[in-house]
């Protein structure tokens, strides 16, 4: 064994104390992610033309909105699809962020990506329909802003000990394993990280300088990322009380499939209002 592949045993998931509370390096890896995708977003809006007629004041407020969806959407989803507790949290939603257990505090864990996005989708629409914003233009940015920005929240996992990997049975793979649970098991935190934060983010910026139409970046990130979700799933264990389903796939693959749908959707709609936009024009 070396040091890398019981790293779990040199540090701890405990960044410090702060009156009386253990924060973890888990949350400050997330609160990053989300200040990172903000000023990306700032970034892109001051660097990238296809961008200039957004206003950095509605990114500001739109900031607000989707990330309150996020956290909602993120934390429901987890204890929807997750957990067998869904009826409970329907009747005592307020007990989603109690970070209590018979007095004691434990902090808040359990976040979906998918349930992520699909309180990002609502909110993003809320937000569209209020303040008759240019929906297309700001699901782009998305699309860009938070490809990087999603690399620190799986270092957050990484770092939290949780969402390890498949154990590995490969010989010549074992030096890149971490001891958890008696074996060694591939990094998969950082395998997301790289596929579903890097390297989805290289495609979708290569989208941005090849395709013009607006709303194509939403939907090239969508099924970018749902592919790179799809193969990390393969070096990653499924959790315990969900298990493998048909053709031994996880409920994270499963979920990409639906991904693929509503991207299948986007693009839809995208190309119908491009079609539209070219006739008017005519």
């Amino acid at each position: 064994m070396n040091f890398w592949n019981e790293i779990y045993s040199h540090f701890s998931p405990i960044a410090f104390n702060m009156f009386g509370f253990d924060i973890h390096w888990y949350s400050l890896a997330y609160v990053s992610s989300l200040l990172i995708a903000f000023f990306l977003a700032k970034y892109f809006i001051a660097k990238m033309p296809r961008f200039k007629n957004i206003e950095s004041s509605i990114v500001d407020s739109y900031f607000i909105w989707v990330e309150i969806g996020i956290l909602l959407g993120a934390r429901f989803g987890y204890l929807f699809i997750y957990t067998n507790s869904a009826m409970f949290y329907i009747t005592h939603p307020w007990e989603a962020f109690n970070p209590y257990i018979d007095g004691k505090f434990v902090g808040i864990a359990g976040m979906s990506f998918h349930g992520a996005v699909f309180g990002f989708l609502i909110a993003s629409f809320i937000f569209f329909y209020v303040k008759k914003a240019n929906i297309f233009g700001l699901l782009d940015l998305v699309a860009l802003s938070v490809p990087l920005a999603y690399v620190f929240g799986r270092i957050g996992n990484f770092l939290n000990k949780e969402l390890y990997g498949r154990i590995i049975d490969i010989e010549s793979l074992k030096s890149i394993g971490i001891y958890v649970d008696g074996a060694l098991r591939y990094p998969s935190q950082l395998i997301e990280a790289f596929l579903e934060g890097i390297v989805v983010f290289v495609v979708v910026y290569i989208a941005s300088k090849k395709i013009k139409t607006e709303g194509s970046l939403i939907v090239v990130y969508a099924f970018s990322y749902s592919i790179a979700r799809f193969i990390a799933e393969y070096f990653r264990e499924a959790d315990s009380q969900m298990g493998y389903y048909f053709l031994n796939l996880s409920m994270g693959q499963i979920l990409c499939f639906v991904m693929m749908g509503v991207a299948l959707l986007l693009l839809y709609v995208v190309n119908k209002r491009e079609k539209t936009n070219i006739k008017n024009k005519d």
